[in-house]
């Protein structure tokens, strides 16, 4: 357990907060291209408890800025994309997308006001249907080369949903593999793989699910190392004399995590505070073997949330569709099967910050309690002046399948370079 300052400490982001100011060094993810869709390329974002503006200029540039007009105050979400930028309808200021103030045209002829105020603005990048934002001090860091940025456009999608409480604990859920075989545990299992959802595909090499495996081996030893990305977490569940099941899933420091679909497809997630009591997963899915049917997957988690906020239509409000009847004979939680909604309601139903002077840490929590030592680390070091760990993408695997017990350390290793080697995109930058 903590104690109620740490906790504090290490889930507040707003600007000048300890947590908030760490964050602020790592690219966060803004907003997904599609919502900038359609002829008015303008959207208010709400991240790290700052109220911004989100748009995209004539030549295809993004820029994302305070909300209210540097000048008077005015909102600029309502402002006219011209001439290079985003002009203010009160005064008619022109802001480029680094904020620049390009024109004044109610101040007198000839005026170098202009030269002399600026618009804050935050650099902006777009990967594989993302539109990253950098909010800290100096030059951006270079992106890390992940899988998935690396991999084509065809074969990645992205996605984001909308989560009602602290970040942390959000983040918590995905490098805590033990949950599996209990939160997501189903008493019978899908006839067959269900496209783009985890846990609905075959053990890799067998004809048994993945959910069988999860229910059937309920006690997995887990294993935790530290890595110059993050942390490197494994679950084994020991199949019988000769066979086990491994999940390969990471922590992608500070605040993303990269686990397996199945052997072929995986997640990166990234959990952005939009302030201190809610946060947006953002994920790009990624498959090695085949290209992504990207409608179908749109059209599954857009049948589950509602626009323009990507709110789950299972939520607190409705017992996240808690049904006793389906508890009894389908599913452990009896919330149907989508396991972002058992997710939610794990994290959602803790509060809006979980309070960790009550918890009780055990074995399986190992990777927790090792996430943080690595932030309360961090932001000690951002404090005193010191640089932030950047992401080292070396050996960010993550993978989920069938290795021989007594070689898993080097069998996981082999069944990811076979993929790779099998991938018709670009060569991986893992060198592990």
């Amino acid at each position: 357990m903590l104690s109620a300052e740490m906790n504090e400490r290490i889930t507040r982001t707003d600007t000048g907060t300890p947590c908030g100011e760490l964050l602020r060094r790592y690219w966060q993810p803004a907003a997904l291209v599609e919502e900038l869709d359609g002829p008015r390329p303008v959207k208010p974002v709400r991240l790290l408890g700052e109220d911004l503006v989100l748009f995209k200029d004539e030549a295809g540039r993004y820029g994302l800025i305070h909300k209210h007009c540097c000048h008077r105050g005015a909102d600029m979400t309502f402002g006219r994309l011209e001439d290079g930028g985003i002009r203010c309808p009160f005064h008619g200021w022109l802001f480029d997308v680094d904020g620049k103030c390009l024109e004044q045209p109610a101040e007198p002829v000839g005026s170098n006001f202009c030269n002399k105020v600026r618009q804050p603005a935050y650099p902006c990048v777009e990967k594989n249907g993302i539109i990253f934002a950098y909010m800290g001090p100096g030059e951006p860091p270079a992106l890390p080369a992940i899988d998935a940025f690396n991999a084509p456009d065809a074969h990645s999608f992205a996605f984001k949903g909308l989560i009602e409480c602290n970040w942390l604990q959000a983040l918590e859920v995905g490098i805590d593999p033990a949950h599996a075989s209990y939160l997501h545990r189903f008493f019978e299992d899908p006839d067959e793989e269900l496209y783009g959802q985890q846990f609905g595909a075959r053990a890799a090499g067998t004809d048994t699910p993945v959910t069988e495996v999860l229910r059937n081996y309920d006690r997995p030893e887990i294993k935790v190392e530290q890595t110059g990305y993050g942390l490197r977490i494994f679950a084994l569940r020991e199949l019988d004399e000769v066979k086990s099941h491994i999940r390969v899933t990471n922590l992608a420091f500070p605040n993303a995590f990269v686990i397996p679909m199945s052997n072929d497809m995986i997640i990166t997630q990234w959990h952005v505070p939009v302030d201190d009591v809610n946060n947006y997963w953002y994920a790009i899915f990624t498959d090695y073997r085949r290209t992504v049917d990207k409608q179908t997957m749109r059209d599954q988690r857009l049948a589950s949330c509602t626009l323009p906020d990507y709110r789950s239509v299972k939520n607190r409000d409705n017992n996240w569709g808690y049904d006793a009847d389906e508890q009894r004979t389908l599913s452990y939680t009896g919330m149907g099967r989508d396991i972002n909604v058992h997710d939610q309601w794990a994290v959602e139903s803790l509060g809006p910050i979980q309070d960790r002077t009550i918890e009780h840490l055990g074995a399986t929590d190992r990777a927790i309690t090792a996430n943080r030592k690595l932030l309360m680390q961090a932001i000690d070091t951002v404090e005193d002046g010191g640089a932030a760990p950047l992401d080292d993408p070396d050996g960010l695997v993550a993978i989920d399948t069938i290795v021989a017990s007594d070689n898993w350390q080097d069998d996981w290793r082999a069944h990811d370079m076979d993929r790779r080697g099998e991938s018709p995109w670009a060569e991986s930058p893992w060198r592990g």
